[in-house]
């Protein structure tokens, strides 16, 4: 199946995905103005939008943050960019804004939620192979510190060879007859 290009639907950078990407209760979510501004519709008419279909959007879906989480959001990224809002935003998942694709239907909308479905999807990579990076750090830590021990104690042992033995404990050289104490 050939390619599709639109040279009218824009592509978002991965960068600026990232960006909007947040982690709230958990989950690594997006919010309301955000999505909007991506699918270049209002945040009131992408809210709307999901409110017709709201059984589309379950809670693990889609949520909407509490005053204490926006606010603490809010001081997380210095500049708001979500000016005087009355109320908290939602927050979609990375399953709400796959099904947001069901629900605005532009060109725009689909292409950029392809985009977000896979930055979602790198991210998910990156996360694994972060995880993975400190299992195996923590084993060789485990390992390390093994082999740390056991250099000490040969240290140790060498140590002890080295040093002078102690006076008046030296045997004389040569042959000596057995004698029975």
């Amino acid at each position: 199946m050939a390619k599709r290009n639109n040279p009218e639907t824009p592509t978002v950078s991965i960068a600026k995905l990232s960006e909007t990407i947040h982690s709230i209760r958990g989950e690594r979510v997006m919010l309301d103005a955000d999505l909007a501004e991506l699918y270049g519709v209002e945040t009131k008419v992408l809210l709307q939008a999901v409110k017709r279909n709201l059984e589309r959007f379950p809670p693990d879906f889609m949520f909407q943050l509490t005053k204490q989480e926006f606010n603490d959001l809010r001081s997380q990224i210095v500049t708001s960019r979500w000016g005087g809002r009355r109320y908290p935003p939602y927050a979609f998942s990375e399953h709400g804004v796959a099904m947001l694709s069901s629900v605005l239907r532009s060109p725009q909308a689909i292409a950029v939620n392809i985009e977000i479905v896979r930055a979602f999807v790198r991210m998910r990579k990156l996360s694994f192979a972060s995880e993975e990076l400190a299992r195996n750090i923590d084993e060789l830590d485990r390992r390390v510190s093994k082999h740390d021990k056991a250099i000490a104690e040969i240290i140790e042992a060498i140590r002890q060879l080295m040093a002078p033995p102690p006076p008046g404990l030296s045997r004389p050289i040569g042959f000596a007859p057995w004698t029975d104490d």
